[in-house]
């Protein structure tokens, strides 16, 4: 049998074995031969105010103090230009409500005082009012999720005058290398 099917030179040794071949790519996606963007581990998001998917006290909600809540963060990997701070309750009965948008954070930053904005441009969220607002769900719903997502992107989004989340959300597309997520809940 060695004989019909001598063997053959290793090549590249980091390489498994099959056809050399080239690559194709996807419709407006970078070539697979492209040096691919670098992985980075995900952004520590936490608060010492609440764990992940528990009640956030009710000193946070927006009818009882409307503080906003103490978060810390770390992980944020080099080639950070800007973090971006959102609170997004997805189970509003009209659709995502937002509580906070904050942009031009800045990358060495490791958090937030219960109280205080964390830097950078605040937006508007659902109630119309820069900065934080609380949870304020309809009384008798279930407990809702406030997802609070940081994200570290690879330019400045360049956002001014209170830029709401839809505008947030679309100067991100495609330049978020990491981000964190912290779910805390709220019930009335």
């Amino acid at each position: 049998m060695q004989r019909e099917n001598p063997p053959r030179p290793l090549g590249d040794p980091e390489r498994a074995a099959g056809p050399q071949g080239t690559r194709g790519t996807s419709q407006g996606s970078p070539g697979i031969d492209d040096p691919p963007r670098p992985l980075s581990t995900q952004v520590e998001l936490r608060s010492s105010a609440f764990n992940d998917h528990t009640l956030i006290p009710d000193r946070y909600s927006y009818s009882g103090g409307n503080m906003s809540p103490p978060l810390e963060w770390g992980g944020i990997p080099d080639g950070t230009r800007e973090l971006v701070l959102l609170c997004e309750d997805p189970d509003a009965p009209n659709g995502t409500f937002v509580h906070w948008v904050v942009t031009g954070i800045a990358p060495g930053s490791t958090g937030v005082d219960e109280g205080e904005s964390p830097g950078g441009s605040a937006g508007r969220n659902g109630f119309g009012e820069l900065g934080w607002g609380g949870p304020q769900p309809p009384v008798g719903d279930e407990p809702h999720r406030y997802f609070f997502r940081l994200c570290a992107v690879d330019e400045p989004l360049g956002l001014i005058e209170a830029p709401g989340a839809e505008r947030v959300h679309a100067a991100m597309e495609g330049h978020v290398i990491s981000s964190g997520n912290l779910v805390g809940l709220f019930g009335r």
